[in-house]
């Protein structure tokens, strides 16, 4: 979990961008996201299935276009 020390010299506003870099960088809310609600494993692997299928046909129609 992503913690901030707010320094002396330093205001709210840059300790809380610091923060949210913190939280982008750990993959904070993507996981929450994907967390938000349950998803079965079976529905889990079609979506990986479909994730990795959409890439290979977005390379094919790369490499067909050069």
């Amino acid at each position: 979990m992503p913690t901030v020390v707010i320094r002396e010299d330093e205001s709210f506003e840059s300790a809380l961008r610091r923060f949210k870099k913190q939280c982008e960088k750990a993959g904070v809310l993507s996981e929450l996201r994907k967390r938000e609600h349950y998803e079965k494993p079976s529905v889990r692997r079609k979506k990986k299935a479909m994730a990795a299928r959409k890439k290979l046909l977005k390379r094919l129609k790369l490499f067909q276009q050069e």
